[in-house]
């Protein structure tokens, strides 16, 4: 059986999260594929932020767009020999709870992060999932705001649990979190 290697990056916006991962895909030697959480820019500071990414990232590294079905992009891209970099799971949440033009989240948004999880479970092959850690303030206003700020918590312990490795990007600096356990 091959096995899967998973690292769970989280930080703050503009922690240098995205960067740091990006390092750790070029580092592996492998081929890439790079899976964006983003919708299509909506407005001109997202379409800025996406230029941004693009922009740092190689042109060699193949690029799949997975708005929705995360879980399917990432079976799909997932193999030995390989190394896939999920950016970011905060984007991907908000597309499921927070859909354009529909006042209330996706009606099978809690069955996709569970296709979400079994897929990081199942994945072979090098696995970089960026989120960002938003929980540290005060509790939000809004019902809407506190079900996002919840359920990303939720998700980011889920995944950070099943991750072999950890790493809490503050300042640009990596502060690992957890390691795998060694085996004698």
């Amino acid at each position: 059986m091959t096995s899967r290697d998973l690292t769970f990056i989280v930080g703050g916006a503009r922690s240098g999260k995205s960067a740091h991962a990006e390092r750790l895909a070029a580092g592996s030697g492998l081929p890439v594929a790079y899976i964006a959480t983003a919708r299509v820019a909506g407005d001109a500071e997202l379409a800025e932020r996406i230029a941004h990414h693009r922009a740092r990232r190689p042109a060699h590294w193949a690029l799949v767009e997975a708005p929705l079905d995360l879980a399917g992009a990432l079976d799909a891209a997932a193999a030995p020999g390989q190394c896939v970099l999920i950016d970011c799971l905060t984007l991907w949440l908000a597309n499921l709870l927070c859909p354009p033009r529909v006042a209330a989240p996706l009606p099978d948004w809690r069955a996709r992060l569970d296709a979400f999880a079994a897929a990081c479970e199942r994945a072979r092959g090098t696995v970089l999932v960026v989120s960002n850690e938003i929980g540290m303030g005060v509790v939000p206003l809004g019902a809407a705001t506190r079900l996002y700020v919840d359920e990303l918590g939720r998700l980011n312990q889920r995944i950070a649990a099943l991750a072999d490795r950890a790493t809490l990007v503050a300042a640009g600096l990596p502060l690992v979190l957890k390691t795998p356990l060694r085996t004698s």
